[in-house]
């Protein structure tokens, strides 16, 4: 043992007070990959192979430490017990496992007495991982293949489990349910016992091809995480009827690399190790192997909410985070449980004067005092055991400040909380207002004549119509008919208009009706509800626009005029137009009340097809995306017919802006707020970068990189209901979907992901995405014949929708009440009520 070394690391990039070497311990064998165990008064390892030591950390080192002798072969498992009064700890080896009471073994101790401790179990094998149960009564030892359930306070055994095909390698007790066991085993699968009657009640399938090493089990949330050797998390519910259903599954190598790649920092250290062996005269080919390939998960462990990350994150209260510890050989990791990405990451290697730099073993207390945890190691290739004091706060503070202040420069916001700037693009002046200029001329007589006026002579009248021309009058039409010279009034028969969104009911999940769109099966490739929750805007890939009653009864209204896939179908803000784009190149907007198109954008405007259309600043503009850009279009839509020119359309549109998309070959989803004013545009890519537009400055805000594994299929924003109020900090969360990468919940203002959502099956077709008008539900289609519900503060799927014929692709919310319609890849439509 060395004496204590109060020393504190300041390395570039890092705080002075993020780690402390507490304590260094020198033992004659190795130590490598015995199980430590370590709390907030006391940390217990073996030392010189069959003693085991225990230091407390509060008391002076001079008197430090307690070595408790009653092994004859190595200790290869140590674990504290769960309560405090008496603190209990077990030691096993291959010969004995015994428990300790440390209040005992201290006074006898001191009173120059020989410590012992009370043998529960003899010449078991080689025992891996020991664990009290939560009351101190029985304790599971991991023998080989079995579990041993041995009684705390004698020689007994009251269970063995058999089950494993090899090592078991951890074992905890669930602490709401008293009997039960789940165990982790190099079989790469775990089970799930009833420890009083040995009973298996549950086996998972193989998990990985390598072996799980590390089991947690989340109190809170009601799940187990596991990590196996190859630096893979899996994370299990156990509420009842969840039938042990995988949450998320987490590569931590991939969140290592992409936490670095922020700044690029992975990068920059991949380029000095090549730079490192040009200069040895190395050929390049061997670099690879120099790079780390796996991330072995040796220790999980619950993780104190840093005070910082409730300083700068988590603005809403639907996405707070929880942490996990993941101890690994080469650092320690802090991951958010609510997005599952890496917040902070400790790399031994970074801090020159630590004692170990690759660790076989790790341990770390549940919760931290003062604001600090104590981590226990042992060196995977030196016979050196220490004890490190770390900040999470100052660890994360210092890593916020280097990789996400992107964020920090211009906090944008989804609700327009400025007045528009005299060169924003949003200002250009309405169609509209200028049309009408155009007619205010002054105008003829009733048949054209000119009429005998008094000469007036004034310096700045002049006198009227003497200077106009004769004109004569060749053709009188009847003026005595009935004016249609009027945009056509939109009776709506929105029976909800003064009817509010059910907050507190449960989500729709019963199915209550199912149609089908079109007389053959044919692909729905969008739906959309309109804004007052009576009409559903469905479009085909037969080319085919359909509006159906909400409730899918009657007769649909038909909409033909496209050759093509309809990709794109959206409401205007009053209800009275929809726009469609298609694959032909063309858009069309549609008047509601009569079916005909009040406008045609043709080939001639697009060089590739429009993906996404859709009414922005509620109503004045129309958004398209096309290619690698999109157009902002201001529009003034009328489908009245002259007498004389009855066949001329009186809609006029003007291309105000085109805004281009950095680095990419093609938008793969757009997304803005029209039902109130908001200067945000979303958009994503091919290259699976994510672009935030301000349309009120007229450029590009911010740009997010990798926003998923791969292209953003769908951007789903929080865009509430007239009929629902939210918090205005809700409407800055949106949502992205991309193929087999589930769904992510971001928060505009920080440019972070707050949450993950998986569950549901998405590795081929693009299923759509949908937030429900109260903001507590997001529902998602499947290719499992299902669609699937999630809370918004759940990381897990809450209900499962089933009956659907074919994949479900797309989903919508009423915007009036607790529907929910579901599309499908066969042309279903299905309706789901509470």
């Amino acid at each position: 043992m060395e004496s204590p070394m109060d020393r504190c690391f300041a390395e570039e990039g890092h705080s002075q007070d993020i780690v402390l070497e507490k304590q260094v311990f020198r033992s004659k064998v190795l130590e490598s990959h015995v199980q430590l165990a370590c709390s907030s008064q006391y940390s217990a390892f073996p030392l010189n192979g069959n003693e085991l030591c225990i230091w407390n950390i509060g008391i002076n080192p001079v008197h430090q430490p307690l070595h408790l002798i009653g092994h004859h072969h190595s200790i290869t498992a140590v674990s504290f017990g769960s309560k405090m009064d008496p603190l209990l700890v077990c030691s096993a080896s291959r010969d004995y496992v015994i428990v300790w009471n440390l209040d005992e073994c201290t006074k006898k101790a001191l009173q120059g007495i020989t410590p012992c401790g009370i043998v529960i179990g003899t010449l078991l094998g080689i025992v891996l991982y020991v664990r009290f149960s939560p009351d101190d009564q029985t304790v599971a030892a991991c023998a080989g293949n079995r579990i041993y359930i041995l009684n705390a306070k004698n020689e007994a055994v009251l269970a063995e489990l058999e089950g494993h095909l090899a090592l078991v390698t951890a074992a905890e007790f669930c602490t709401w349910e008293k009997n039960m066991l789940i165990s982790v085993s190099e079989d790469r699968s775990f089970k799930v016992w009833d420890c009083c009657t040995g009973v298996l009640t549950y086996q998972s399938a193989v998990l990985t091809a390598f072996p799980l090493l590390s089991l947690f089990i989340d109190e809170e949330k009601k799940q187990i995480i596991t990590g196996c050797a190859d630096g893979q998390l899996w994370i299990f519910s156990l509420i009842s009827g969840h039938n042990y259903r995988c949450v998320v599954h987490i590569n931590l190598k991939k969140e290592r690399e992409r936490f670095y790649s922020k700044t690029g920092k992975y990068l920059q250290q991949f380029g000095e190790i090549q730079n490192n062996f040009k200069l040895s005269g190395i050929n390049d080919m061997r670099v690879e192997e120099t790079v780390e390939t796996t991330l072995p998960i040796l220790r999980i462990e619950h993780c104190d909410k840093p005070t910082h990350a409730e300083k700068e994150g988590n603005f809403f209260p639907a996405v707070n985070a929880r942490y996990l510890w993941i101890g690994s050989s080469t650092g320690l990791f802090i991951i958010n449980l609510a997005n599952f990405e890496i917040e902070a990451a400790l790399h031994y290697k970074d801090y020159s004067d630590l004692s170990i730099q690759f660790a076989g073993s790790c341990a770390l207390t549940r919760k931290a005092v003062d604001g600090k945890v104590l981590c226990l190691l042992s060196s995977m290739f030196e016979s050196v055991i220490a004890l490190l004091e770390i900040s999470p706060t100052a660890l994360m503070r210092a890593q916020k400040n280097e990789f996400l202040s992107y964020g920090k420069e211009k906090r944008l916001l989804v609700i327009a909380s400025c007045s528009l700037l005299p060169n924003s693009p949003l200002n250009t002046e309405s169609l509209k207002k200028s049309s009408s200029k155009l007619t205010n001329k002054k105008t003829l007589g009733p048949k054209g004549t000119m009429k005998d006026q008094p000469l007036v002579f004034h310096n700045k009248i002049k006198s009227s119509g003497y200077t106009s021309a004769p004109q004569m009058i060749m053709f009188s039409p009847n003026t005595k008919m009935k004016k249609t010279n009027k945009v056509l009034e939109w009776k709506s028969s929105c029976k909800r208009k003064n009817k509010e969104y059910p907050l507190e009911n449960f989500p729709p999940t019963k199915s209550e009706r199912e149609i089908s769109a079109a007389g053959k099966p044919t692909s729905i490739s969008c739906i959309q509800v309109s804004g007052d929750g009576e009409q559903l805007a469905c479009g085909l890939a037969d080319k085919s626009l359909l509006v159906f009653n909400s409730n899918l009864t009657g007769t649909p209204s038909v909409f033909s005029g496209h050759d093509g896939a309809i990709n794109s179908v959206g409401w205007s803000h009053n209800k009275k137009w929809l726009v469609s784009a298609c694959e032909d190149r063309t858009v069309r907007i549609w008047s509601v009340c009569n079916t005909e198109p009040a406008l045609l954008l043709g080939r001639e405007m697009f060089q590739k097809s429009v993906r996404f259309a859709q009414f922005y600043y509620i109503d004045k503009f129309i958004l398209l995306g096309c290619g690698a850009e999109f157009h902002l279009v201001n529009c003034y839509l009328d489908i009245s017919k002259d007498d004389l020119k009855r066949y001329k359309q009186k809609s006029v549109c003007n291309l105000v802006q085109k805004f281009p998309m950095a680095s990419t070959v093609e938008i793969t989803s757009l997304s803005a707020v029209n039902d109130f004013y908001s200067y945000i545009v979303l958009a994503a890519g091919s290259n699976r970068a994510l672009e935030v537009f301000d349309l009120n400055a007229g450029c590009s805000a911010a740009v997010i990189p990798d926003v998923q594994s791969r292209s953003v299929h769908q951007i789903c924003q929080n865009k509430g209901s007239a009929f629902s109020t939210q918090q205005p900090e809700a409407y800055n969360l949106f949502m992205t979907s991309a193929i087999g990468d589930g769904i992510k919940l971001w928060d505009l203002r920080t440019l972070r992901c707050e949450r993950r959502f998986e569950g549901h099956v998405n590795r081929c077709h693009p299923c759509g995405i949908a937030v429900s008008p109260c903001g507590r539900f997001i529902a998602s289609g499947s290719e499992d014949k299902c669609a699937y519900i999630y809370e918004m503060h759940s990381s897990t799927f809450s209900h499962k929708l089933t009956g659907h014929t074919e994949s479900v692709i797309n989903v919508a919310f009423n915007p009036s009440s607790a529907q929910l319609t579901t599309a499908t890849l066969d042309g279903k439509l299905q309706l789901f009520l509470p």
